[in-house]
């Protein structure tokens, strides 16, 4: 209706300028497969049919295009596309008008190879008084698929398997596996591509808390909270961060007084595995409530060795969750209060889904993601795999849209397909219908991503697969275009292999370009990690605490204590002052006095009027005197923090005043003493150590300048500058 509107209005009236209007709409309805996000590809024919009738009518000129040229597939995938959708039944949905494919990349060499699926092996009668022990299990056809494909790569790795159009060896990030939902063949798939030292980028799309391996941190943390948990404290025991069997965890728990913290912790005095385990949960526990959640984790994945021991339980898989563990904890606490409980909390709550950016294969990775998630993608080589499957049928609120008829619309909630009448039934079949549309539309999408080569796998089950799935439609469609060959798994899957017939359609490179030749050597393997890297790291040091010149370590001397029989006025009045020549310089000098007297007349001062007009004289002295005049003017700084290293001593503090000019570099600091020294000799040692460590750090700053110190006593007001010689002898 929107639309309808804008193109009303486009075609109403006559603008401001006597230029015949133009539209330019380009798209692809064989491509909408965000069904979920309220993608209508038949609005598109429709709003197409709409434009036409009111361009013709206002007699402008209607071009139809057909974008047929792809620039990214070789001849052969475009082939099979054109053939498995040359059907008109398949093509319902997908494209009113025959598809067809001219390829940009003539003359470079394509493949596509459809395998004949794994099915379940004839499963042998088991004796009925046969021990669980001996009854084996067998592989899924999703597992002894996941072991072919991941074979198939690893051969063409190890053998240095051209890929023509690039002139140079097959890499891990060529290839992209797809498939409809992530289901089990996607975790046996990373396993045994992972087992075989292959690149792999693991799961595009993952809900974090349903990973065993965080699972089990998680109830480590929840031990940590709350020690009494018994079932808690089993499930830990028997998990992977300490792998205690059946026997050894029903000798813990059974007969036991008290809790299982309390029985296992009596059971360490004369079981050495138990002992462990006290061990290292004492230390768990001592830390809770002493470090931040990542530091928390961190350690009992590291030198606490966790990480080892669920890899050697769960395998080079549970890497990518626990690594995404550690970036949620390291992001909790940067926006909330770093508890362990407020962590475990937040992360309960918010069941959180880690979305990973697999786009283009940046990292030379395989790449295994849903075809929805590989949208836009596309790889030189890509994997059909669960291709036997056919969408559920809908199970939601069934709606009839009426908007045609002159009533209202109605929802309805489906019945059950025996009770089902008339107009439930009409709804449900259009519906089933959109949704195998929309099946059809995303095995086109799919078939479309790969540039040179396309591989269609599919594993079932004992019943035969659907006509219309998708390894169905595969072979029919290549049926008629490619060659039959006695396809075998066992030269690259290397355990239960199968064979079969296959499909193969294949054009030879011919490009003019010279590739590199097939002896070109592969890419070498991944070197073996050094011996430090078994090693546990050294205990940090702790760093030593930086020197503060502004706070020595011996006291800065004082004629009166600041709890002295004065009411500690004479260490109030250093402090006012301070605050005084930081912030009244940047007044005009007709402001000062009238800004001074409104600060240190507020009651939380509590000084009377002899003590305001003393603290005012004293700091308008100075910054009237003219020996400060340029050091309080325009261009200087108050308060100026510095840090560094000088003498491999690392030092932090603040500048009372700084002025920079191109020729040199004034410091000056404050002093209240009263009475101050009159000599510089007399200057107590401990701020001659201040000075000369800022001197030692701006030097470092401002090379090619003088760097001049001075004490600006307050009580007079007197400038005391210091030679630098005299201070080099005081340095860090």
């Amino acid at each position: 209706a929107v639309v309808r509107a804008i193109a009303d209005e486009f075609f109403a009236g006559e603008g401001a300028r006597e230029v015949p209007r133009t539209i330019f709409a380009v798209g692809d309805e064989k491509q909408s497969i965000f069904s979920f996000q309220g993608a209508a590809p038949d609005q598109f024919a429709a709003m197409q049919d709409h434009f036409r009738g009111r361009v013709l009518a206002a007699e402008r000129a209607w071009e139809p295009v057909q974008l047929d040229v792809s620039f990214r597939s070789t001849t052969s995938v475009l082939q099979a596309v054109d053939a498995v959708f040359a059907d008109e039944a398949v093509r319902a949905g997908v494209s009113g008008v025959r598809v067809r494919h001219t390829a940009h990349r003539r003359g470079q060499g394509g493949r596509v190879e459809g395998w004949p699926p794994v099915l379940p092996g004839e499963r042998e009668a088991a004796s009925p008084w046969a021990h669980p022990d001996e009854l084996g299990g067998e592989e899924t056809p999703a597992t002894r698929l996941a072991r072919a494909i991941a074979g198939r790569i690893e051969s063409w790795i190890a053998s240095g398997e051209m890929l023509e159009s690039a002139g140079r060896p097959v890499r891990p990030g060529d290839i992209m596996v797809l498939v409809r939902r992530r289901t089990d063949f996607v975790d046996a798939l990373i396993r045994e591509l992972k087992r075989r030292r292959v690149d792999v980028a693991g799961l595009d799309r993952m809900v974090l808390t349903d990973q065993l391996a965080v699972r089990d941190l998680i109830a480590l943390g929840d031990f940590a909270l709350m020690p009494q948990d018994d079932l808690n404290l089993a499930a830990v025991l028997k998990g992977p961060l300490f792998g205690f069997d059946e026997d050894a965890l029903f000798d813990v728990c059974h007969g036991r007084d008290g809790t299982v913290w309390q029985s296992l912790r009596w059971r360490a005095a004369t079981d050495t595995a138990c002992a462990d385990a006290v061990a290292r949960l004492s230390e768990i526990l001592a830390r809770a409530d002493m470090t931040p959640p990542y530091e928390f984790f961190a350690r009992i994945l590291g030198p606490m060795q966790g990480r080892a021991r669920i890899l050697a339980r769960l395998r080079e898989e549970a890497n990518d969750p626990i690594d995404e563990f550690l970036a949620l904890a390291l992001a909790f606490e940067m926006a909330h209060p770093p508890s362990l409980q407020g962590f475990l909390r937040w992360l309960e709550e918010g069941q959180a889904e880690i979305k990973r950016d697999l786009d283009q294969g940046m990292r030379d990775e395989v790449r295994i993601m849903t075809v929805h998630g590989a949208k836009g993608l596309q790889a030189p080589i890509v994997f059909l795999a669960d291709t036997m499957q056919t969408p559920q049928p809908p199970r939601g609120l069934l709606w009839d849209d009426r908007s045609d008829r002159n009533a209202p619309d109605l929802l309805l909630w489906p019945p059950r397909a025996r009770t089902r009448e008339e107009v439930a039934g009409r709804i449900h079949a259009r519906e089933r219908a959109r949704q195998d549309e929309e099946y059809r539309r995303l095995l086109y999408v799919a078939m479309t991503r790969a540039e040179d080569r396309l591989y269609v796998a599919g594993y079932g089950t004992r019943n035969a697969a659907p006509a219309a799935s998708w390894h169905n439609l595969v072979r029919q469609g290549l049926g008629a275009v490619a060659e039959i060959f006695d396809f075998d798994a066992g030269g690259f899957a290397m355990a239960d292999p199968w064979t079969g017939e296959g499909l193969v359609l294949s054009n030879p490179h011919t490009f003019a370009g010279a590739p590199a030749t097939a002896s070109e050597p592969a890419a070498p393997g991944t070197p073996p990690l050094p011996d430090w890297s078994r090693v546990a790291a050294p205990a940090e040091p702790e760093p030593s605490r930086p020197l503060a010149p502004s706070r020595p370590v011996s006291a800065e001397p004082a004629t009166r204590s600041p709890l002295g029989d004065d009411g500690g006025i004479g260490f109030r009045r250093g402090l006012l002052v301070h605050r005084l020549l930081q912030t009244l310089p940047g007044l005009a000098p007709e402001r000062r006095e009238t800004s001074a007297r409104a600060f240190l007349v507020r009651p939380v001062h509590e000084l009377d009027t002899d003590e305001i007009d003393s603290l005012v004289a004293e700091t308008l002295g100075v910054l009237d005197h003219p020996d400060c005049t340029a050091l309080f003017g325009p261009g200087s700084r108050a308060e100026v923090p510095v840090a560094g290293v000088v003498g491999g001593t690392a030092i932090s503090g603040r500048i009372d005043r700084l002025l920079v000019t191109p020729g040199e570099v004034r410091i000056l600091d404050f002093k209240t003493n009263r009475p101050p020294p009159a000599r510089v000799e007399d200057v107590p040692a401990v701020y001659l150590r201040q000075m000369a460590a800022y001197r030692a750090l701006l030097s470092e700053i401002y090379e090619n300048q003088r760097v001049e110190c001075a004490l600006l006593w307050t009580d007079g007001p007197r400038m005391m500058a210091l030679d630098a010689q005299e201070l080099d002898a005081y340095a860090p």
